[in-house]
């Protein structure tokens, strides 16, 4: 599998195209037509950009390393503390991810949309549908990001009739119709169809029986995330994902994931990023939940200090940085804290070499670990027609999951772990709690997901720090300044739905007093 630049091909096509309407002479045009230049890029080709394209802005260096992984208190800053401070997060500092020639929209969705177009007319669900559960867990993002947002008009402007300035959906409905299109996705790859995507498939290497645990697993995550809001759609949508053909992930072996070639030009990354800055450190939130279990996963998320490695008297091993801090108090903590994890580092840094081999790291879509925690929480609600006897193996399951997806693989080690009073399951609310920190531990990477559920359950608790610009840790993202300059009246009609366009404002599926894990 390589990455292509698809979009230089699709460029070039559009300018032949163009040249030829321009000129209207069919002899200039047909002496011009280059056999080997494509004006039309393969489904293929348009797949693996599209799903670097997605893959790179969720779990990148931007939105989940510089900006979520601080929301949700895995990572802290150490050098320029503003995005820690919730001051880089606003309106204009995130529409580069949805809106604009960079955003969502108009890359790695529309690309999506141009697959299934191609899947469709080779009647090959083995192309289109992957791409149509891609857009779903993209579009998952995008939501649970800013709550209500162009769905069912989005990426139809160029079609007969479309809106070139889409309406913006209502959450419930984005989250039906995501329901709705993961379920064909899955039923459809029955008959995956003459063609498939193969090699060109950075994700399954063409696999449809994969592909259909995926969109099962995702609608089930989907499921979950609405629970607090509309139990009974959570709890029909989890019973069906989780009986539907094809099942969803029972194996680390299943999860879906990139991996990154390391090649120097499509890196991970975070790898890319860590080998020129050092302004990331652990967040004091997440390593210090981490010591209180003695986490075997701990050495992997994180470095040992600077302070520890140059033998200063009374120096921490692993310590993390409080979040939101003003920029002199945080560089106090720059070698008495921990660095990420040397497995995130591309070995040789502008500042010294952490060895690692963090370019070729996988970028996790959705694992294992979560698929087993969504079960333990539903078995502990009596949903998905699961029972609370369930809970404790589901439980353990996804534990184990996430200690074998890092690399932790001692048997004795992990049973030590999930023995500890702090860590074996207790049943009840208190069991709830115990899945919702686990889950949290284990979204470390996804910055974003990890954020969406401590929105939903409340777990672990984490407060603005002393500089931030809030006093309540923000619950989603302003709308972008570029989309209400151009399509203010849809911005508008959505604000008058939701709610103020602010930090504060809870979407639909976040409801205030009722999630069983908030205080």
């Amino acid at each position: 599998m390589r990455f292509l630049n698809t979009r230089a091909v699709l460029a070039a096509g559009l300018a032949l195209a163009a040249g030829a309407a321009a000129c209207n002479n069919s002899d200039i045009t047909s002496l011009n037509q280059n056999p080997n230049s494509p004006e039309d890029a393969p489904a293929g080709a348009v797949f693996t950009q599209a799903t670097q394209t997605a893959v790179g802005r969720w779990l990148g260096s931007g939105y989940s390393l510089r900006q979520m992984e601080f929301l949700t208190q895995h990572l802290a800053e150490v050098q320029y503390p503003d995005e820690d401070r919730y001051a880089r997060i606003r309106a204009s500092d995130t529409q580069g991810y949805f809106q604009g020639g960079n955003g969502a929209y108009a890359t790695s969705l529309e690309d999506f949309r141009q697959v299934v177009k191609k899947g469709e007319k080779v009647s090959s669900p083995a192309i289109s549908a992957p791409a149509t559960i891609m857009q779903q867990w993209e579009f998952g993002y995008i939501t649970d990001n800013w709550g209500d947002v162009p769905y069912s008009q989005a990426l139809a402007g160029d079609s007969a009739g479309g809106a070139v300035l889409p309406a913006y959906d209502a959450q419930q409905a984005i989250y039906n119709g995501m329901f709705s299109k993961l379920t064909a996705a899955s039923t459809a790859l029955a008959s995956p169809g003459p063609q498939s995507l193969g090699g060109a498939d950075p994700i399954y290497g063409g696999s449809t029986v994969a592909w259909r645990k995926f969109a099962n697993s995702l609608r089930a995550r989907y499921a979950m995330r609405i629970v607090n809001v509309d139990p009974a759609k959570a709890n029909a949508e989890l019973t069906a994902a989780l009986s539907a053909p094809g099942g969803v992930f029972t194996s680390n072996a299943d999860m879906a994931k990139l991996n990154w070639p390391g090649d120097g030009v499509f890196d991970n990354p975070w790898a890319s990023n860590f080998k020129t800055r050092d302004d990331h450190r652990m967040s004091k939130t997440f390593v210090d939940i981490l010591l209180a279990r003695n986490d075997p996963r701990l050495p992997v998320f994180a470095m040992p200090t600077v302070d520890f490695q140059n033998g200063k008297p009374g120096a921490a091993e692993y310590a993390g940085q409080p979040n939101g801090l003003d920029a002199a108090t945080a560089g106090t903590y720059f070698n008495s804290t921990s660095r990420p994890g040397a497995v995130f580092y591309p070995g040789v840094t502008a500042y010294g070499n952490y060895g690692g081999s963090g370019a070729s790291q996988p970028a996790y879509l959705m694992t294992y670990a979560e698929v087993a925690f969504i079960k333990a929480e539903a078995a502990e609600r009596s949903m998905g027609g699961l029972t609370p006897a369930q809970a404790p193996g589901f439980y353990n399951a996804g534990i184990t999951a996430s200690m074998n997806q890092w690399g932790i693989t001692d048997a004795a080690a992990i049973a030590d772990y999930l023995a500890q009073p702090s860590v074996a399951y207790a049943g009840g609310v208190a069991g709830l709690k115990q899945i919702a920190v686990q889950k949290w531990i284990a979204l470390y990477t996804d910055g974003g997901q990890a954020w969406f559920e401590w929105r939903r359950t409340c777990q672990p608790s984490i407060a603005p720090g002393p500089s931030a610009i809030f006093t309540t840790v923000p619950r989603r993202l302003e709308y972008p300044t570029g989309e209400i300059s151009v399509n203010g009246e849809n911005v508008n009609a959505a604000k008058a739905r939701q709610g103020p366009d602010n930090m504060q404002t809870r979407v639909w599926w976040d409801k205030a007093g009722v999630a069983p894990t908030c205080p």
